[in-house]
Parts: structure tokens; sequence; C-alpha cells
């Protein structure tokens, strides 16, 4: 890839993961992480691999980092989403705010004093 599209991809992934001043990424500073990332992996390096690599850099790519664990996490989110599609008689059915409030108080932490 071009530097050039690739500063652009940056960019555009900043853009999707910016929600009003809150942003996951900055994309400039992603890109440069990108340039020098790649001196040090091969062509052949997965995302897997990538990650794992990642980690032992202690923190000196966070915008990869970041950028990697939403990327790796989306095909979990689509199966769920697919599940409940398929599922949509069920689903209809469900009443979500009791489930939420059911999940919430099993999840919660409770301090006793």
């Amino acid at each position: 890839m071009e530097k050039e599209e690739l500063r652009k991809c940056c960019h555009d992934l900043q853009n999707g993961l910016t929600d009003g001043e809150l942003k996951d990424i900055d994309g400039y500073e992603l890109y440069e992480e990108l340039l020098i990332f790649c001196t040090i992996i091969s062509e052949e390096t997965t995302a897997f691999q990538a990650l794992s690599i990642l980690k032992k850099c202690c923190g000196s790519f966070p915008n990869i980092s970041i950028a990697l664990r939403i990327i790796l996490s989306i095909p979990c989110k689509l199966t769920s989403l697919a599940t409940l599609s398929i599922e949509q008689q069920i689903t209809d059915s469900l009443d979500f705010s009791e489930l939420i409030a059911i999940f919430a108080a099993a999840k919660a932490r409770k301090k006793q004093f």
C-alpha cells in the first residue's frame, strides 16, 4: 500500500471511531506507528501474531493496538448479530429491559459494610 493511501485509511479510521470530541485513535499517530511497526514485522505476520508482538512492545504502539483489538472483535459481534437475526421469532418475544436488569444485578459489584 502506498504511504498516501495508508495515511488516508488511518484518517478515515480515526473519523469512524470518533464520537464528538472523543476519539479512540489518532489517525496521524496511527500512520506514524504503522510506518515503524512495518519494519519490525514481516508481510506474512497475521493480525493475531501482530497483537502478540505489540503486547511485548510495552505500549510503544497504542494506536495500532487499539485498532487491531477493534478489528479482531468485529467477527464476534457480527456472529452474535447474525444469531439474533436467525432467531428473530425468539428475540421478538424477549423483554430486553428485564434481561438487562437481571444481567446488571448479577454482574454488579456490591460492597457490604
